[in-house]
């Protein structure tokens, strides 16, 4: 057995005993070398969604088909379960420059502000615009708002861990020949989707030449590096000698990051980590560190080739 294959079957092994299962892909943009953990295999995306749906309005704004500095009347989420931020909990209408709702779907992962720049171009257009670009394994179906219908809403605070079980236990499985769901939100055929080395081929698209306007992909990557949700997989990327760009996508049993980390000496990787979780529980800050740990340790063996 490869050295490459021993860490593989022992991060398997890890992320199961905590509760997990990883589809996980990190590759140097230099070299084009990788090493991943299932990275074919489909997963919602959640709110991953909202870095295609950021260079589908950058790309318009750039075409002139948009303008920046339009203000759109805004509808008041008012949204009072834990978790969403920024528009989706306001009690009152407000009107947002289509700039500043990019800033705040993706640095914020607000999504209503998501929702209403979904409003100036659909799912679809979205998706379209992803095969224009070449960019094949990620699929858009849906605005944001539809991944708030699920039954941790309709559960009072001291009853998600039934939602969550719930999540863990309504799939069809791989063995019933794929991903389906009885949640829409969690079904891959039905919800947006992609996988780990899809989500890896979009961040490379980003940081290297690619069919994406420069000026597109610099926009989208300054608004990924602005990213306030860091509790993830950002303490083990995060230091003075590098950047950390990422978006991050949390439903019911998901918790996926995609991210690339600059490093001093000029080395990137692309990090592309989607979970779902078997522990029927809504807070896991275990689950969050070891998946932060084995997107690490597969950047580290990378490193040192």
């Amino acid at each position: 057995m490869s050295g490459t294959e021993a860490l593989l079957r022992s991060l398997r092994g890890e992320l199961r005993d905590g509760g997990l299962r990883g589809c996980l892909l990190v590759r140097d943009l230099r070299t084009g070398e990788e090493v991943g953990l299932d990275p074919d295999v489909p997963l919602p995306s959640a709110s991953l969604v909202k870095v295609p749906l950021a260079l589908a309005t950058a790309e318009r704004v750039r075409r002139g088909e948009l303008d920046g500095a339009r203000r759109v009347e805004v509808a008041p989420g008012r949204i009072t379960t834990p978790g969403p931020t920024g528009l989706s909990r306001f009690r009152h209408p407000a009107r947002v420059a289509v700039d500043d709702l990019l800033y705040l779907s993706l640095c914020l992962s607000d999504s209503t502000a998501a929702d209403a720049l979904f409003d100036l171009t659909p799912p679809e257009r979205v998706t379209d615009r992803l095969r224009e670009w070449g960019l094949t394994g990620i699929t858009v179906r849906h605005r944001v708002g539809e991944l708030s219908d699920t039954p941790e809403e309709r559960f009072d605070g001291g009853q998600a861990h039934l939602a969550h079980a719930l999540a863990i236990g309504a799939g069809t499985g791989e063995a019933a020949g794929g991903r389906g769901h009885r949640l829409p939100q969690l079904d891959t055929t039905r919800a947006s989707s992609g996988t780990a080395r899809a989500w890896a081929d979009l961040l490379q698209a980003l940081w290297r030449p690619s069919a994406i306007p420069p000026e597109v992909a610099a926009r989208v990557r300054e608004l990924m590096r602005h990213n306030l949700n860091r509790q993830r997989l950002a303490p083990d990327f995060s230091s003075d000698a590098t950047t950390w760009s990422s978006k991050t996508g949390t439903l019911l049993n998901l918790r996926h990051e995609i991210g690339v980390v600059e490093h001093g000496d000029g080395q990137a990787f692309a990090v592309a980590a989607l979970t779902e979780s078997f522990v029927p529980a809504g807070a896991q800050p275990g689950a969050e560190a070891l998946m932060a740990y084995a997107a690490r340790t597969l950047r580290d063996h990378l490193r040192q080739r």
